[in-house]
């Protein structure tokens, strides 16, 4: 709160008159940096692309969104830890994943609509695996590197696992190497 405070140029005592509470201040951080991903996850223009590409191209956003805002991995971190006790009592949150679920949502259906998606999908279990990749390598970087001696955030190993997460996502929605056929029909 003193760093805030003097980065403000003001003293705590304001910080809290304005926010209500510690905790309001802390739900307000949280609220921004929800803002923020969905911001830029939005920005991206994907509707003129074909599926494939746009799903990759988003695949691609979420991996440069996590890299430039490691901040963001360890609030989100941190707030798994407390169960995500705080990001429940915001009114904003509860709807701020809504428009980037409705964005993979038309992907998916016109994915489907081309015959070039046959994995049986929701837009939020898509969300789950591009994120989880992005958030795993950032917020693992140092227990992975003290365990395996990679550094995950190295750049030799940037472009690599860049293209990684959108090919994983468009094999698995294109069922590339599945183990049984997509349902009779697609």
């Amino acid at each position: 709160m003193d760093e805030m405070a003097a980065l403000m140029r003001t003293t705590k005592r304001m910080i809290y008159y304005y926010f209500g509470s510690k905790e309001k201040l802390y739900v307000a951080v949280l609220e921004k940096a929800y803002s923020e991903v969905r911001a830029a996850e939005l920005a991206i223009d994907v509707e003129h692309l074909a599926p494939v590409e746009a799903i990759r191209t988003l695949a691609e956003l979420t991996f440069d969104f996590h890299e430039r805002h490691e901040d963001f991995i360890k609030l989100v971190s941190i707030e798994n830890i407390h169960e995500a006790e705080h990001l429940r009592k915001s009114e904003v949150l509860g709807t701020l994943g809504t428009p980037v679920v409705e964005l993979i949502s038309r992907i998916l259906d016109a994915g489907r609509a081309r015959g070039d998606f046959v994995a049986e999908v929701d837009a939020v279990d898509v969300h789950m695996m591009i994120s989880s990749f992005c958030f795993f390598r950032i917020a693992n970087q140092h227990t992975f590197g003290a365990l395996f001696g990679r550094d995950l955030t190295a750049r030799e190993h940037r472009s690599r696992y860049r293209e990684m997460i959108g090919e994983m996502a468009v094999a698995y929605l294109t069922g590339a190497g599945r183990r049984t056929p997509p349902p009779s029909g697609r």
